[in-house]
């Protein structure tokens, strides 16, 4: 469903990634793990259009993202094919981002009447569902202000399921919520995971839900990877040294 090949991202003179080939399979839930500036966030950023490649090729379904055919050769993609390729894509980041003057119905409901053409009627049902299947059936009037950190970001995962997405991002969702509201947010996620066919592609520092919820675990350092596989493997046993420092440090401080 992802598939990454040979990419890099720069920065100026800064490499952010150097060659990245990655895959990961329909269905599957895979987690990105890592040091700070490791790269981490920049796949993500990459693969919801956030930012374009330096060199390589990002594919969604089968898809090019990136690039898209002109004639007998692949062009740079237009905006146009970037906003076809978004559709499939759904994105939950560190920070909530929910329209603060819409109440919660309608700031699941937007996206869908807008992008994809839904009714309003067709889009308030599926709000609905969603609001009940993240506990906020009872706050569908209420706007984001009034709402804790934990509730805001269960809306912030109600819009993106909204767009029927096939891939959904997660960028460090819980960073920015009190540590009490985390457990609640995690738990959702991986309900919703086991629940669903969506294809995740997940940054964490919770090494916890990683291991839990991850079918396959992915060690970024300095903007390559350097080791992946399941989480049983790779929190037992690493092969890598740096792999070994980094969840020293982190799981020291779980």
């Amino acid at each position: 469903m992802i598939r990454f090949t040979d990419v890099t991202k720069r920065f100026g003179e800064v490499v952010s990634l150097d060659g990245v080939n990655l895959t990961v399979a329909p269905g599957e839930f895979v987690t990105l793990i890592g040091p700070s500036g490791s790269g981490k966030t920049t796949i993500l950023r990459l693969a919801m259009t956030l930012e374009r490649v330096s060199s390589g090729t990002i594919d969604i379904g089968g898809e090019c993202l990136t690039h898209m055919p002109k004639g007998d050769r692949m062009i740079p993609a237009d905006e146009k094919h970037l906003r076809r390729m978004r559709q499939r894509i759904g994105m939950v980041f560190q920070q909530f981002n929910l329209f603060p003057h819409m109440t919660v119905l309608r700031n699941v409901t937007e996206g869908p009447i807008r992008s994809l053409g839904k009714s309003r009627e067709e889009a308030e049902s599926r709000a609905r569902e969603l609001l009940e299947l993240v506990g906020l059936a009872d706050k569908i009037d209420v706007k984001p202000g009034k709402l804790s950190g934990g509730q805001q970001q269960r809306v912030a995962i109600a819009r993106a399921l909204a767009m029927d997405p096939d891939v959904l991002l997660l960028d460090e969702v819980t960073s920015a919520l009190d540590p009490e509201l985390v457990t609640g947010v995690l738990k959702l996620l991986a309900d919703i995971a086991a629940a669903t066919d969506i294809t995740f592609l997940c940054v964490t520092h919770e090494m916890r839900f990683a291991r839990g919820v991850s079918d396959r675990v992915v060690v970024l350092d300095r903007g390559r990877i350097i080791e992946e596989g399941t989480p049983e493997r790779i929190f037992a046993d690493p092969v890598q040294p740096r792999t070994r420092e980094f969840l020293a440090a982190v799981l020291d401080r779980e």
